[in-house]
């Protein structure tokens, strides 16, 4: 969709297949889905504006694909499901979320992907991770994510306008996102059944704070907040990540690294061909 090949460098591994298909055909899928140990669906439509832009895209792809994939697997198979702590929607003032906290979706995108979160969840054998808003630097990154869209400001603009800057999100580096992943193999027999937020539980920050934190680095980043007009994305809660540091596992990438990292790759990144606009 994008004009990437973001996996060219997993084809020097043996252990490597790629499929050209759709996450919605069953065909495709039944035959694909008996040689699995694990299944990991990753195939979304990821985002608000994304989703509004073809709903019945994130309708079929976000929900219904998953619903197909928890009908055809078998019990044994291991079922691991990224989804987002954006199904909180607009928290409690001082409260952080846990997992225990209802879900209340404020967009397209949540509401699909909570949907598909509670259909593996009642089956009993799966394990969810609710990621906090991802960012660092990848094959196949988005510009269009909190972190990395104003860090991308900050290098190249030297400023941004912010709206609601009082509205507050968790953060996690990338790398800790396929890290949670592989703790969720190695644990899942003590982890299934239960959704996991997965975040930096020193970075619930408000768009603000996340503006000061990058002026750390960048020191001539320059950012207001507007008094006219408002965000369309309304998300606005902290988030508890208790639960899974729980289970031994603890994010080995900071906010800080992040920014440095992405700082660096800005230099290359000159064009805004990653994210989904």
């Amino acid at each position: 969709m994008y004009g990437q090949a973001p996996l060219l460098d997993s084809c020097s591994n043996r252990n490597f297949d790629f499929v050209y298909g759709d996450a919605r055909d069953e065909r495709l899928l039944h035959a694909r889905l008996s040689q699995a140990d694990c299944i990991i669906p990753l195939a979304a439509l990821v985002g608000a504006p994304a989703c509004n832009r073809d709903a019945i895209g994130a309708q079929t792809v976000n929900r219904d694909a998953v619903a197909l994939i928890s009908r055809l697997r078998s019990k044994a198979q291991r079922v691991l499901f990224p989804t987002t702590n954006s199904g909180y929607g607009i928290g409690q003032q001082g409260i952080a979320c846990t997992e225990e906290t209802p879900l209340r979706p404020i967009s397209l995108y949540g509401t699909t992907k909570v949907e598909a979160e509670k259909i593996l969840l009642d089956s009993g054998e799966a394990v969810t991770f609710r990621l906090a808003t991802v960012f660092g630097a990848s094959p196949r990154m988005r510009l269009d994510l909190l972190v990395n869209d104003f860090v991308y400001r900050a290098v190249n603009d030297r400023a941004v306008v912010l709206f609601e800057a009082h509205f507050k999100r968790n953060y996690i580096h990338i790398r800790d996102v396929a890290r949670v992943f592989s703790h969720g193999i190695e644990n899942y027999d003590a982890m299934k059944g239960r959704p996991y937020n997965v975040g930096l539980s020193d970075a619930n920050l408000s768009k603000l704070e996340l503006c000061e934190r990058i002026r750390k680095h960048i020191p001539e980043f320059v950012f207001s907040e507007s008094t006219i007009g408002e965000d369309p994305d309304k998300r606005d809660y902290i988030v508890s990540n208790a639960r899974i540091e729980a289970t031994g596992w603890k994010p080995a990438h900071s906010l800080d690294d992040g920014i440095v990292e992405l700082i660096k790759a800005y230099k290359i990144v000159k064009q805004r061909q990653y994210g989904n606009f």
